[in-house]
C-alpha cells in the first residue's frame, strides 16, 4: 500500500514534521518515505490511501495498562481507600475466563479508537484472554503479573508467604509464554512481571529473574505505588521498595516499572543508575488523588527514560499526553533556559519512541522511519479540535482526543479505517461487556461480604 499526501510527525532522531508526504508499506514494514508526487509516480500499481488532511504519527504505544479493570470504570476513582487490594484483586478473581476476554477486548477496542497500536499489559490470569486481545489486531506485550504472597488477603492485614499460591502464577507465566510469545506473525510478546514489591518475596523475585533469563524476556513491576505497600515492605524487608529489589538484584535496564509515587530521592538516584524505565500513568493516579505527587522534577533531572499508559479503568492516551504534559511541568517548573519544558515533543516521544523503549523494541516501532513495522495513527486535521494548525505536535498533545483519531494501522493492516473499527464486532461487545460487568460486580460482593457496602450505591444505568 502506498499512504500519499500526508503530514508525517516521524519522531525520528531529527523529530522532523514534514507535509506531503508518502509511505510505502511492504508487507508489514516500512520500505520507504519521501515526496508523495515522486512516489506516486514511482509506484502506479500500488493501492493507495490518500492521507490529504490527516496527520500521520507513529502508533501510540501504551506502556502500562490493565484492560480487564474496565469493569471498575466509574466507580473507584471516586472513592477513598485502597482500591488496589479492595477492588482491583477482588473483581479480577470474581471473573470467569470469558468475562476477562470481554472486559480485556473492550480495552482494546477503546484503545485503537484512541490511535492506539500496541499495549503493555501485566495482569493476572492471561492466558486466558491473550488471544482474544490479540484477535483485535493489536499490537502486545502481556505478562502474568506474579504475586506470592495472597492479594486477596492483603486488605485483611495478611502479608503471610503462600509458596502454593506462587506457584499458581508462575505455572501461568509459563503457559503464557509458550502460547502466546512471538504468536500473530509476532504481534503478541511476553514479559515476566513481578506485581508488586509488598507481595513478592525474595524467592518469587529470584524465580522470576531465571524465568526472564531463560526466555530472554524484559521485565515490568508496579513500584512504590501506595502508603500501604511503602509500610509493608519497610515493615517485612527494611528497606524501600526500590532498594529491596535492588538487594534482590532485580533493577536493571531492562525493568520498566510503573508509578515511583513515594519513592525518594535516594530512590531516584539508585532507579536513574541502573537504567530503570519509569512507566507513569498521570491520568490515572491524578483522577484518584489529585495532581500525582512522584517527584517528576528529580526523576527526569537524573535522566530517567519516562514512558506514559494509562494503567485502570482508560484506555485513552490522549488523556495521559495532556495530564502528563501538565504534570512534568509542574514536577521540574516552567522557567528553564530553552523555555517550558517538558516541550509537547518530548510527551510525545514518552507514547512513541521511549514506550517503544520500555520494552525493547525501540529498533521496531515508535518512530515513523524505513525499516520499522507499519504501525500507524492517522489524525484527522480538519476537526476543530486540530484547527488552526501552527505546531501541529502541540495540537496533538494539548488538544487531542479520541475523536480526532481517523484511521489505525498495527503490523500494515488497518484494524481501525475511516473512523470504522474492522476487527471487532463493535455493537456487541459493549453490549457484552456492560452484561459481564453487572454480573461480574454481583458475584464479588457475594464473594467478599465486606465489600457489600460500596461508598455509594450502584444504580446500573439502564440504556
Amino acid at each position: 500500500m502506498l499512504i500519499t499526501n500526508a503530514a508525517l510527525v516521524t519522531c525520528n532522531d531529527s523529530r522532523e514534521v514534514i507535509a506531503h508526504q508518502a509511505i510505502l508499506i511492504r508487507h508489514n514494514k516500512i520500505a520507504e518515505i519521501g515526496d508523495s508526487k515522486a512516489l506516486e509516480a514511482q509506484h502506479p500499481t500500488e493501492e493507495k490511501f490518500d492521507a490529504t488532511g490527516l496527520a500521520v504519527t507513529p502508533g501510540l504505544v501504551n506502556a502500562h495498562t490493565h484492560t480487564v479493570l474496565t469493569a471498575l470504570r466509574g466507580t473507584v476513582e471516586d472513592w477513598e481507600g485502597d482500591v488496589i487490594y479492595g477492588y482491583m484483586s477482588p473483581i479480577s478473581y470474581a471473573m470467569t475466563d470469558e468475562e476477562r476476554a470481554t472486559m480485556a477486548m473492550l480495552g482494546c477496542l477503546e484503545a485503537i479508537r484512541s490511535g492506539t497500536t500496541t499495549l503493555v499489559d501485566p495482569f493476572r490470569h492471561v492466558p486466558s484472554y491473550g488471544k482474544a486481545m490479540a484477535s483485535t489486531g493489536l499490537r502486545l506485550w502481556l505478562s502474568e503479573s506474579c504475586a506470592d504472597i495472597d492479594t486477596r488477603k492483603i486488605r485483611h492485614g495478611d502479608y503471610s508467604e503462600d509458596e502454593a499460591f506462587g506457584a499458581q502464577f508462575l505455572d501461568r507465566a509459563e503457559a503464557m509464554i509458550e502460547s502466546l510469545h512471538g504468536s500473530h506473525n509476532d504481534r503478541v510478546r511476553c514479559q515476566v512481571a513481578a506485581h508488586a514489591p509488598d507481595n513478592c518475596s525474595p524467592r518469587m523475585l529470584r524465580r522470576l529473574l531465571d524465568l526472564a533469563a531463560r526466555h530472554g524476556l524484559t521485565r515490568t513491576v508496579h513500584l512504590s505505588q501506595s502508603p500501604g505497600e511503602a509500610k509493608a515492605v519497610r515493615a517485612a524487608r527494611n528497606a524501600t521498595s526500590a532498594e529491596y529489589l535492588d538487594r534482590e538484584g532485580f533493577l536493571g535496564r531492562d525493568l520498566s516499572a510503573a508509578h515511583w509515587t513515594f519513592c525518594t530521592e535516594s530512590d531516584i538516584a539508585l532507579l536513574a543508575e541502573r537504567g530503570v524505565t519509569m512507566a507513569h500513568t498521570p491520568a490515572s493516579i491524578s483522577r484518584r488523588r489529585g495532581m500525582h505527587q512522584a517527584k517528576l522534577g528529580l526523576i527526569r533531572d537524573a535522566g530517567v527514560r519516562v514512558a506514559f499508559g494509562t494503567d485502570n479503568m482508560t484506555e485513552d492516551m490522549f488523556q495521559a499526553m495532556s495530564i502528563g504534559s501538565i504534570l512534568h511541568r509542574t514536577g521540574r517548573g516552567r522557567a528553564t533556559e530553552g523555555g517550558v519544558a517538558p516541550g509537547p515533543q518530548k510527551i510525545l516521544d514518552a507514547v512513541t519512541r521511549d514506550a517503544a523503549g520500555s520494552v525493547g523494541a525501540e529498533a521496531e516501532i515508535g518512530s515513523i522511519e524505513v525499516g520499522k513495522k507499519a504501525d500507524l495513527t492517522f489524525i484527522d486535521l480538519n476537526t476543530p479540535a486540530m484547527r488552526p494548525v501552527v505546531r501541529l505536535v502541540s495540537n496533538i498533545v494539548h488538544y487531542g482526543h479520541p475523536g480526532v483519531v481517523h484511521s489505525v494501522m498495527v503490523d500494515g493492516d488497518f484494524v481501525m479505517r475511516d473512523r470504522r473499527v474492522l476487527t471487532v464486532d463493535e455493537p456487541a461487545l459493549l453490549a457484552e461487556a456492560q452484561a459481564v460487568t453487572e454480573r461480574v460486580w454481583g458475584r464479588m460482593i457475594e464473594q467478599n461480604p465486606d465489600l457489600a457496602k460500596t461508598p455509594d450505591p450502584l444504580p446500573w444505568f439502564q440504556i
